[in-house]
């Protein structure tokens, strides 16, 4: 059997800052990454490169997962802030998060990244509060899908002349105590064993390591779900805030039920695209650097915040379901409709939305939110729109476009010490997927933060 020092599961950002910080640490350790996606360079989904419309369900969805993980072809921002983006402040100061923060953009700079930088703007801040929105405020980098790739291919390429890569490496199990690993590779069951194993299972891998730590009785606490639509109208609504701020990041939590709902993930002059987490289509954004690949329009998420008692312990499966229905009403894909539609109780047809002065930049079916979505997160989307017209008019017109469904939920964080389960003496945990971060920014300090901790260069 083979062995090895360290074995990291998952090669998303996390895995890879880890990686890559241990391999230059500890450079006589033998390590090794196992990835159930393709290699970046292998990754190509079929709808950006202009073979289909529609998403038709790879076995590895190449926009999901993989090397790079799927912080690879988002849009490349990074916030640099303590504030939001993930859970590394119960473990440690805000000033410390920051630290580590600034440590993965460094790196990050080191294989390409630039260091352009959006500053806060308390005048858009203030313009916000008069009508009770609430704008969190960071520095913020944009790297682009496309600047973000290149710098992603970098650092991968010199991590792997320290460090052994395997893709198409699904892990099935890890024995807790004797740190065997079985996995599948090239369709045979493989093993090997290592004296320490990080788990870094992204977004994608979330399912797989929720069910490793039942299975072993570690403790999990639930985070989260967010439910909502992707709002996609033209450029020119938000290019006040956009073009000072790059990402207005704005809850409201006034209203009929006093839920959080909130703006993020935008993406100026960007694409809507479709997600494919194990066979349930979602949708998120993505944007570019190159002037040539923008689009007409801008996009962002709208989501409602909720958090569930007792005795409910399955958010996510709760979210999934809701996206699945949406598939199941679209025959198998995601909806889009214009909001104007929405407040008239009706569904949006292909002639409507080819009336419509916003042209989707996803071939998604139109069709009917309403039948889909829950009428308590609906009804904040819409009673939001209604607000953030006043701060951005034209923002709750009739043809702003709602995709569905949307949904960003954060796995249930098990029980640790400094990252490290309860009673798995050598084995951790990090990132989106264990339920520490949900960042791209995080999620890179906190692959850092945990080789740190496997240096013994970390303190409490």
């Amino acid at each position: 059997m083979e062995q090895f020092d360290i074995a990291i599961i998952g090669g998303g950002i996390g895995g890879l800052m880890c990686a890559y910080r241990l391999s230059l640490l500890k450079p006589e350790s033998k390590i090794i990454i196992l990835e159930r996606g393709k290699s970046l360079k292998e990754r190509e989904c079929p709808i950006i490169a202009g073979k289909v419309k529609q998403c038709i369900k790879c076995p590895s969805c190449a926009i999901m997962e993989g090397m790079a993980g799927a912080g690879a072809f988002s849009d490349g921002k990074y916030n640099i802030t303590a504030e939001y983006g993930g859970w590394l402040p119960d473990f440690m100061s805000k000033k410390k998060v920051l630290d580590y923060i600034e440590q993965a953009d460094q790196v990050l700079q080191k294989f390409g990244a630039d260091d352009d930088r959006y500053y806060p703007d308390d005048e858009l801040k203030k313009l916000c509060l008069q009508y009770d929105l609430h704008m969190q405020q960071a520095q913020v980098k944009h790297l682009g899908t496309d600047a973000n790739y290149s710098t992603m291919l970098n650092l991968i390429s010199d991590i792997e002349t320290r460090v052994e890569i395997r893709t198409l490496a699904n892990v099935e199990d890890v024995d807790k105590d004797k740190h065997i690993i079985t996995y599948k590779y090239k369709n045979k069951k493989e093993e090997l064993k290592a004296d320490i194993v990080v788990f870094a299972p992204g977004r994608i891998g979330n399912r797989m390591f929720e069910s490793w730590c039942q299975k072993n009785k570690i403790a999990l606490s639930n985070n989260q779900v967010d439910v909502g639509v992707r709002v996609e109208l033209p450029y020119e609504v938000w290019q006040d805030f956009s073009s000072r701020i790059y990402e207005p990041k704005i809850y409201y939590k006034a209203g009929h039920y006093g839920d959080t709902t909130r703006m993020f993930c935008f993406n100026e002059r960007g694409w809507v695209v479709t997600e494919n987490s194990d066979n349930v289509l979602t949708v998120n954004g993505h944007s570019y650097k190159d002037k040539a690949k923008q689009s007409n329009n801008s996009n962002f998420a709208l989501l409602c915040s909720t958090y569930f008692t007792d005795p409910f312990n399955q958010p996510v499966e709760y979210a999934r379901d809701i996206a699945a229905l949406a598939n199941k009403i679209s025959g198998g894909y995601v909806l889009v409709q214009r909001f104007g539609d929405l407040i008239q109780g009706r569904r949006s047809t292909d002639s409507r939305l080819k009336q419509s002065s916003v042209t989707p930049t996803l071939d998604a079916v139109a069709g009917d939110l309403s039948l889909c979505m829950p009428k308590r997160q609906l009804d904040n989307i819409i009673e939001t729109l209604y607000a953030l017209d006043k701060i951005a008019p034209g923002t709750a017109n009739q043809d702003t476009l709602l995709y569905g469904i949307e949904c960003k939920y954060y796995s249930a964080r098990p029980a640790c010490h400094n990252f490290e389960l309860e009673n798995c003496k050598g084995i951790y945990a990090l990132g989106d997927g264990a339920g520490f971060t949900r960042s791209l920014s995080q999620a890179a300090a906190n692959g850092l933060m945990v080789a740190d901790i496997l240096c013994n260069k970390w303190e409490d």
